[in-house]
């Protein structure tokens, strides 16, 4: 089954619903968004509602690794700037048809950052990549990102090994780096490189 019912009338897409074409009801907001059951894990994006997997034990792994790595270097350095990991509701567009909700975000302006929310794009975005969410990191979420003004955004894919390093305020092509490289991070001039962890399961 692909599409499924949670709350009163409310049609959550799973990636499986997207790959195969069903058809996807666009009239959600923001206000639906937050009528949802408090134990189901959803995004809203231009009005439809997807359904977000739990996050797996790597998945975890890595969001803290990566964020400690980060709050460490902002702490030393000073600034407005705070990190924030997920789960965090970012009201990209600021208005009620999307909410999203990234792994790791890092957020410059302090004006942007509400009790409940995030408003606006994040100077930098994190997703980490699960099979439930391949399509919307890859596809979805980079065009949202770069017209919300996210200066940097990454995909970490740890099935494929890999990351991928939207630097859109430099204006780049994409740049791929494997897991086991330390990347750096664009907003802060690649001063600050990411280490990945190993994992062993």
């Amino acid at each position: 089954m692909t599409e499924y019912k949670k709350g009163s009338d409310v049609n959550i897409i799973k990636e499986s619903a997207i790959r195969y074409g069903i058809e996807r009801y666009r009239g959600y907001t923001v206000e639906d968004y937050y009528a949802l059951p408090e134990d189901t894990r959803a995004e809203l994006i231009d009005g439809v509602l997807y359904d977000m997997a739990s996050p797996s034990v790597r998945h975890q792994d890595i969001a803290m690794q990566v964020s400690f790595q980060m709050v460490d270097y902002v702490n030393k350095k000073g600034g407005k700037c705070k990190v924030l990991q997920g789960p965090v509701d970012v009201q990209l567009d600021r208005d009620d048809k999307t909410m999203v909700v990234p792994d790791i975000i890092i957020v410059c302006d302090p004006e942007k950052v509400k009790e409940d929310r995030v408003t606006g794009g994040p100077d930098f975005v994190a997703e980490i990549v699960s099979p439930s969410s391949r399509k919307r990191d890859y596809a979805i979420k980079s065009g949202k990102y770069c017209g919300a003004d996210v200066r940097e955004y990454w995909v970490i894919d740890p099935e494929k090994d890999r990351v991928i390093v939207y630097d859109f305020e430099g204006d780049k092509p994409p740049a791929i780096y494997s897991m086991k490289e330390e990347v750096p991070v664009q907003i802060f001039g690649g001063e600050l490189k990411i280490r990945f962890p190993e994992f062993c399961p």
